[in-house]
């Protein structure tokens, strides 16, 4: 299983343009994933650094997830660390191993590795999310993110993902000046 997830510079027409861009290069070098994953994010940067403007550039987290192996291998290519809580409640950060697309044409990334247990979660989120601010000007920020996953890790990942949204929209209830978005996986007992 693939998870990836992204987030381009700018907002509105422009910004909805850049990811499509985004997207499409990954889609189309997609069949490198499973092979070379180092390859297939080379190949979509010089992608996306031949067909956009000098000063566009995306942040990607890219895992691929063996559940025989219980392995997954990523590239975060300057996005916001991962959060990885295992089961026993400790908290490992999946940090950058690469710069951002788009902005070098000589670019170059590593692979990390970890193992997941039955009971580890992992969490991926752009800056939306820990960007929040409520009417004070403070920032909802990582600390209240991995507050929240740990009061709501039991619950599926569907309703964690909206448990989470709810506690940002009650924090900062103002109009959201960017996206918010999260991903969960849960790594459960085998059927």
């Amino acid at each position: 299983m693939g998870l990836v997830l992204g987030d381009i510079s700018g907002k509105g027409i422009a910004g909805a343009l850049l990811m499509a861009n985004l997207q499409a290069n990954l889609r189309s070098q997609r069949i490198m994933a499973l092979d070379d994953p180092q390859r297939l994010l080379r190949s979509v940067n010089q992608l996306f650094y031949d067909n956009t403007a000098d000063s566009s550039y995306a942040t990607l987290f890219f895992a691929e997830y063996d559940d025989r192996q219980q392995r997954m291998r990523y590239a975060n290519c300057g996005h916001l660390s991962g959060l990885l809580l295992r089961g026993d409640d400790t908290l490992e950060r999946l940090n950058s191993n690469g710069t951002v697309l788009g902005l070098f044409k000589e670019w170059d990334c590593s692979i990390a590795e970890c193992h997941l247990l039955c009971g580890d979660s992992v969490f991926l989120y752009t800056d939306g999310v820990t960007e929040s601010f409520n009417p004070a000007g403070e920032e909802f920020g990582e600390q209240r993110l991995t507050e929240a996953l740990r009061r709501h890790r039991e619950l599926p990942a569907r309703d964690l993902v909206a448990a989470i949204v709810d506690e940002i929209g009650r924090f900062s209830p103002g109009e959201q000046y960017d996206d918010i978005t999260l991903l969960v996986g849960k790594c459960i007992a085998r059927q």
